[in-house]
């Protein structure tokens, strides 16, 4: 590893560059110089308490005794390469399940213990009850959790060698609920969902693609979002979100809708009904269960998720947010986690997860129109992080924290192709405070922090991180504060 700094340039971050050598040459030790992707087959035992559905999947009246517990087993699909281990649930809400990082061994996906049913006959979800499971999964063609949470979708080999995994799953919307509360849709859309998910060699990030189609020869009203439940840097064997928790997304306010108005209590106004977003941001300042929405929608940002400051690691989502803008944000409160019980003897369905949804529309229960013959298409990359306490910038390559607050210019970055050597540069004006030759740190990710010389506040400082063959994968600027 080679680092190349400029004539009276101050770095700190030999540490990390140690560490980087040192877990690279354990890797290399024990594995192949090039990496691969397998996909393997197994299976996944979930336990809930015992509950009764009928044909349609509504919830059986009185069949509901959280003191039986009952085991299920579900076929599962997993995904691996160096850096990811990513397990597929089909049958069970076309869902990824789990996503492990393997240079930490943890968990960034929530997935509850022992699932209960709840919402009954509340008139809050298209089947009157809900019960979470957890992972990452499409939901259409209603809001809150839509209809398709809880059904099996074919699963289908798409791609299949030693540098790329590709694999589908779909589900067609003909099928309805009779007794679907009055604000779902009645009968079904036809739209066809097919939720691609893709793992390559050498990438420390899961890439997927939903595409809903409209086989009709008539414009659909549709809502479409994609729910995350996420609990970063946590033990794969009880994954949940921890008190260090913190939402990262660019964004300044947030709205709520009238019954979790107590969400907003001592937050800064920025607008009739919109409150700044910041207090929020910490799941330690959520007092109870409740939602909040991006105010008014994400206006472009393409990043939003979640970081685990009680050891720095985190998971992004990273999109096309002009395809999704809607951000809807949701939490059982913390004290899910401060009061959280055994579950299994004491089965609740309130537990510590942040979830997080991306919509084509603002909110729930504002449609959005789907045009004859017509195709949405969403890449969407999850991409888990280490050493940043926060997420400034970020593309299918790079995540990045970029500041300047004299005297020093400051940057965190993640790098999603840890193999590959980069340059980093960073200028202030025609002044080169750092250019130098950095290997990816997958297990600790990276810091260089350099003084300025001159200049002062308002001065903008460059960033820009290649290949060695000058290839671009990040710029960014920031201004001295």
């Amino acid at each position: 590893m080679a680092t190349h700094v400029p004539a009276r340039t101050r770095v700190r971050f030999a540490a990390a560059l140690l560490a980087a050598f040192a877990f690279h040459s354990a890797v290399d030790a024990a594995s192949p110089i090039s990496d691969s992707v397998t996909l393997s087959e197994s299976t996944i035992s979930w336990s809930t308490v015992r509950y009764a559905t009928d044909a349609e999947s509504g919830f059986v009246s009185g069949s509901l005794d959280k003191k039986i517990i009952v085991d299920r087993t579900f076929k599962t699909y997993v995904l691996e390469n160096r850096y990811l281990k990513v397990t597929l649930l089909p049958e069970f809400g076309g869902r990824i399940l789990s996503l492990i990082y393997k240079p930490t061994g943890h968990e960034q996906l929530y997935r509850t213990e022992v699932g209960v049913p709840y919402g009954m006959k509340a008139g809050n979800f298209y089947y009157d009850w809900l019960m979470v499971y957890g992972g990452i999964f499409p939901t259409f063609p209603d809001p809150e959790h839509g209809r398709a949470w809880l059904k099996p979708w074919d699963f289908k080999v798409v791609k299949e060698n030693a540098s790329e995994m590709t694999v589908s799953m779909s589900l067609k919307d003909d099928f309805a609920y009779s007794a679907a509360p009055k604000q779902f849709f009645k009968g079904t859309t036809g739209i066809e969902a097919t939720y691609y998910v893709t793992l390559k060699a050498d990438r420390a990030a899961l890439d997927t693609r939903v595409v809903l189609k409209n086989p009709q020869a008539q414009t659909i009203d549709y809502e479409y979002w994609t729910c995350t439940t996420l609990a970063p840097g946590s033990d794969p064997k009880n994954p949940k979100t921890t008190g260090g928790a913190e939402i990262i997304a660019p964004i300044e306010a947030y709205t709520t809708p009238a019954w979790s108005k107590n969400l907003s209590d001592g937050d800064e106004s920025t607008s009739p009904g919109r409150s700044r977003f910041e207090k929020l941001r910490h799941f330690k300042n959520w007092p109870t269960m409740g939602i909040a929405y991006a105010a008014p929608d994400m206006q472009g940002g393409n990043f939003w998720g979640v970081i685990n400051h009680d050891n720095e690691e985190g998971i992004i989502r990273i999109a096309d947010n002009k395809i999704t803008p809607g951000l809807k944000m949701w939490t059982w409160g913390f004290p899910s986690f401060t009061n959280e019980t055994d579950a299994r003897k004491d089965p609740s369905e309130a537990r510590p997860y942040v979830e997080l949804w991306a919509g084509v529309s603002d909110q729930f229960f504002h449609r959005a129109k789907l045009s004859p013959r017509g195709e949405v298409s969403i890449p969407e990359t999850y991409s888990p992080i280490v050493g940043m306490s926060n997420v400034t910038n970020a593309n299918e390559n790079i995540l990045i924290n970029f500041s300047a607050t004299a005297p020093d210019v400051n940057l965190q970055f993640f790098s999603i192709e840890p193999a590959t050597l980069l340059r980093v540069t960073l200028k202030r004006g025609d002044a080169m405070l750092f250019n130098g030759t950095v290997e990816a740190d997958p297990k600790n990710g990276n810091r260089i922090s350099a003084p300025i010389h001159a200049g002062g506040s308002g001065d903008q400082v460059r960033l820009a991180i290649t290949t060695m063959d000058g290839k671009e994968l990040i710029t960014a600027e920031t201004r001295m504060k």
